[in-house]
């Protein structure tokens, strides 16, 4: 089996799998793929009997497929995880683990448009044959659309100034560019806060084009459905949005709303968390400064 590429380097790779697997001979997904670091160390758990199916809608991904009778690589976006896993034949699993964000190779090549640090298109799409782009949401939304991203999906308070200056820049030439973009809001980067603001505004315009948090959202609630009882889901999340969401449906078994309860006023859940919350040690980060922001939920399917 070939080592784990470049591609991507796997965040909390030990904690994430062996908090996964509870039966050596079950069926497990992993919903990133990306450079397949955590699929390896997955197999490395199962045995023959095993079988591990792995989503990734990014096209790159499929050169970092897995030789390997147990593996299939699907090529969907997770919130299609039920579809196609009963399309396999798969109606329940042992486990799920998903790495949410954006993998290494999508920030490092330039013509994806993911990082500040590179001069290129506005692009931002993890499926690359996807319709909408970054380019489409900076020159074609309003600015009242443009507000709402960066205020909901950035988190930032002067999302409407952002998108003000957006919307007048644009007016006198399209913003294909990253260096465009960041000329247009250059009056509100400060220089202390430069990189920090550039950042959000960046992944509120990802969130945007990938629609990241109704993938995210429509996947968790799945999962009950998908997951057996004494299965184990492990997911790790980069930013607080995605993080509320993971915590909040293992807490409550939804995303909204208060959680249910039975007659006799005990909340009914699907899902029971399995310690508390794993973060990278200094080790980590200090091998690969992006794990900085990861956080490992983990959770069983109990019987309710």
């Amino acid at each position: 089996m070939p080592s784990a590429t470049p591609y991507h380097i796997p965040v909390l790779l030990r904690q994430s799998v062996e908090n996964l697997i509870t039966n050596p001979d079950g069926t497990y997904v992993d919903v990133t793929f990306g450079g397949g670091g955590h699929s390896r160390e997955i197999l490395k758990h199962l045995s023959a009997q095993g079988r591990l199916y792995a989503f990734d809608q990014d096209v790159d991904a499929q050169n970092n497929t897995i030789d390997d009778s147990r593996f299939t690589l699907i090529q969907q976006n997770f919130k299609f995880l039920r579809q196609y896993l009963r399309f396999y034949g798969v109606t329940e699993v042992d486990g799920v683990l998903g790495d949410f964000g954006v993998s290494s190779h999508q920030f490092d090549v330039a013509e994806r448009g993911f990082s500040t640090r590179f001069e290129g298109a506005l692009d931002m799409r993890m499926n690359q044959n996807a319709p909408l782009s970054a380019q489409q949401v900076v020159n074609e939304y309003d600015e009242q659309a443009l507000a709402n991203i960066f205020f909901r999906y950035g988190e930032l308070k002067n999302a409407r100034a952002i998108a003000r200056a957006i919307v007048g820049y644009r007016q006198n030439a399209p913003i294909t560019l990253g260096s465009q973009l960041q000329a247009a809001l250059q009056a509100l980067l400060p220089k202390h806060k430069e990189n920090k603001i550039l950042a959000q505004i960046y992944q509120a315009i990802r969130i945007e084009v990938n629609g990241e948090i109704e993938a995210l959202e429509s996947f968790l609630l799945q999962l009950p459905a998908v997951v057996k009882v004494g299965g184990r889901i492990s997911l790790i999340s980069y930013h607080s949005l995605e993080d509320r969401a993971v915590k909040r449906f293992i807490r409550d078994g939804q995303l909204e709303g208060s959680p249910e309860k039975d007659w006799y006023g005990n909340i009914s859940v699907p899902f029971k968390k399995i310690g508390g919350l794993i973060v990278p040690d200094d080790s980590e980060i200090a091998q690969n400064s992006r794990a900085r922001s990861a956080k490992l939920r983990v959770a069983e399917r109990i019987n309710n």
